[in-house]
């Protein structure tokens, strides 16, 4: 089996992104299943044919793509992206679309489809604060994990797949007042468990 498992590049002005940051600490393997990890920039619509030029050449199994979420205390395993981006600040290339359909005509929402219960709670159980979390926003993460879902309804059936948002890490709110963050050691534990239940449960 092989898990691709993507993280986004630094955006808004921050210097790191835990996102990627904490896939690149993740083990070559868990559960068995080769792991291939990717870095993948905070654009819209560059972000896709990047990570669907690495599917193709990949055709992993089962596809994570990772994000930061400032302000967040835990690890939120998301369970639906929805059809619209609509961008708070501009990504970097100083894309913001504002109201603007992802696919147009396509489904107003997709579902993840990995066991995203039984990955929070394998976290849960490591003392790893997670959740399940019914909004990825409307930026780049929203953005790649519709991209991502309608690509395994139209392509490849077989995949499951989904997304990951993690906290900023110490580092990132030293400046920031009442910023919630978690290590990225912490960060990287929780993904590798997230991970190994999604491997451990895999419906054929």
């Amino acid at each position: 089996m092989k898990v691709l498992v993507t993280g986004f590049d630094p955006f808004d002005q921050e210097k790191i992104n835990p996102a990627y940051e904490a896939v690149k600490k993740l083990p070559n393997e868990i559960a068995g299943a080769r792991l291939v990890k990717r870095e993948i920039p905070t654009v819209f619509n560059k972000s896709f044919i990047l990570l669907k030029e690495i599917v193709a050449a990949e055709q992993p199994d089962i596809t994570i793509c990772v994000g930061q979420a400032g302000g967040r205390y835990k690890i939120s395993v998301e369970r639906v992206a929805i059809n619209i981006d609509d961008a708070r600040i501009p990504d970097n290339e100083d894309q913001q679309p504002v109201d603007k359909q992802i696919v147009v005509n396509g489904p107003a929402a997709y579902f993840a489809n990995l066991p995203i219960k039984k990955m929070t709670a394998a976290m849960q159980d490591q003392k790893i604060p997670a959740q399940i979390s019914n909004t990825a926003g409307t930026f780049v993460c929203n953005h790649i994990m519709y991209n991502l879902l309608h690509l395994i309804a139209e392509q490849y059936p077989a995949m499951q797949g989904g997304f990951i948002h993690v906290p900023f890490i110490p580092q990132q709110v030293l400046d920031k007042k009442d910023q919630a963050s978690m290590s990225l050691i912490d960060i990287s534990r929780g993904l590798k468990f997230a991970i190994k239940a999604a491997v451990n449960n895999f419906a054929v």
